[in-house]
């Protein structure tokens, strides 16, 4: 029985660790300033304040403390002698990593819900998509996410941890914290397949559903060029969509048989770094309208900066 686990982190190797170190340093600093960027843009101009900024820039919190719930901590252990964490501390990052990836997932299908209304039904768009219910859809995901991660948490810490206290990995992630149990995991298996499939798998079909229709509406449109635009933005978040929902459901609903600690760590890496630091350019450098505002912003600055200086 266990007050307190050691992390392994994703390698011995001093050289390796200085580069990782660096490298995942600089990742962490262009995941937190890319997606601050685009939270105020939309604060910023009104033009923005609509409900799909409104859930992009939910979804950009979201990476922010997604990735803050584990990159410091494992940057800290790549440099330090001691790569412990707590009991409490293991349970409240596997808890808020669990809640905020659940969380993504709802969100990013609320989205295509909100393309798929701004595009097949555009005259009733603003009547359906009103503030009320884009406040109520946001809150739904946030309350169910959080809820199903206090059961995941709950169960997983109500195991007897007697077999080690070194975790394979370089976060408190719940399916290589399971394998140190040694009692019956049946319920936690259980558990986190249900979850995983109404979460994860639920939110996946909705999203491709969603954008079948999008597709088969795009495709009754008369202009070429307007197929050609929608058809590759559409293309750009399928294949965000599909990376996340993909590396995500690959960690938590295959088979106990099949895991590897070292296939564990590259993927957790994808969904929990790599992802996030892709999401902004994704939805923000392929965006005219946040091209467009960022511009403005920066030109306004520099021209109140110069009115000041002569």
């Amino acid at each position: 029985f266990v007050r307190n686990f050691i992390l392994l982190g994703l390698s011995n190797i001093l050289s390796l660790k200085i580069l990782f170190f660096l490298l995942f340093s600089l990742m962490y600093m262009l995941i937190l300033s890319g997606n601050l960027l685009l939270i105020l843009m939309v604060r910023l101009h009104y033009q923005l304040q609509t409900p799909m900024y409104f859930f992009l820039s939910n979804l950009s919190f979201i990476d922010i403390c997604f990735c803050s719930t584990v990159v410091p901590k494992m940057l800290a252990n790549t440099i330090s002698r001691n790569q412990s964490i707590s009991l409490w501390g293991c349970a409240s990052q596997m808890y808020f990593h669990l809640a905020l990836g659940a969380t993504e997932c709802l969100i990013l299908a609320v989205m295509a819900y909100d393309r798929y209304t701004a595009i097949c039904k555009p005259l009733q768009y603003t009547t359906i998509m009103d503030r009320k219910l884009c406040l109520w859809l946001s809150a739904t995901c946030w309350v169910i996410s959080f809820f199903n991660s206090f059961i995941l948490t709950f169960l997983t810490f109500q195991l007897p941890y007697c077999r080690s206290n070194h975790i394979g990995h370089f976060f408190c992630e719940m399916p290589p914290l399971l394998r140190l149990s040694c009692s019956d995991i049946w319920l936690n298996e259980l558990a986190e397949y249900i979850s995983g499939v109404f979460i994860a798998f639920g939110s996946c079909l909705l999203i491709f559903g969603s954008y079948f229709c999008i597709a088969l509406t795009v495709l009754k449109t008369q202009s070429t060029k307007e197929r050609q635009k929608a058809f590759s933005t559409c293309a750009f978040h399928i294949s965000v969509v599909s990376f996340y929902y993909g590396t995500v459901m690959f960690m938590h609903l295959r088979p106990r048989s099949s895991y590897s600690a070292e296939q564990d760590r590259i993927v957790s890496i994808l969904y929990t770094v790599i992802i996030p630091l892709l999401k902004p350019i994704i939805y923000s450098i392929r965006n005219k309208d946040i091209k467009g505002s960022v511009k403005k912003t920066f030109c306004v600055r520099t021209l109140k900066s110069l009115n000041n200086i002569f």
